[in-house]
């Protein structure tokens, strides 16, 4: 009776996992890239430390996207197929940034402090979805 038992529950139990089913939700990609090619505007920062700056209209970058997700900026020269991530040197230069809803701005500093305008640039903005919990 305990092994005819045994038997019976056993068999329940592989009924039931054998039953399962796994599903996998694979969601959209809501990731964003944008471009913004031969960058030459750059104007001279009010902080008298030789800076320059550049700011760059990002229209797809909302409230959700500067206050949640994230901002990567990549910079090469004009035609350029070699990227570099700032923050970072590049052509001697110290370059950051900074975002804000509808903009990225763009820092460039000369390390010896001379006041020469930086080269054109392109640039890529690549903004990141994140979820919130």
């Amino acid at each position: 009776m305990k092994k005819t038992l045994s038997i019976l529950c056993l068999s329940f139990i592989m009924l039931a996992v054998a039953s399962c089913k796994k599903e996998t939700i694979v969601q959209g990609n809501t990731n964003q890239t944008v471009y913004a090619t031969n960058v030459s505007n750059w104007e001279l920062t009010n902080d008298g430390g030789g800076s320059y700056v550049v700011d760059i209209p990002v229209s797809k970058l909302d409230k959700t996207y500067s206050e949640y997700g994230a901002v990567l900026v990549y910079i090469t020269r004009p035609g350029g197929t070699e990227w570099e991530q700032i923050p970072e040197i590049y052509g001697g230069r110290a370059f950051s940034f900074t975002h804000d809803v509808g903009r990225v701005s763009i820092y460039a500093q000369n390390p010896t402090g001379t006041l020469t305008k930086p080269d054109p640039i392109d640039v890529k903005i690549v903004l990141i979805d994140s979820n919130v919990d």
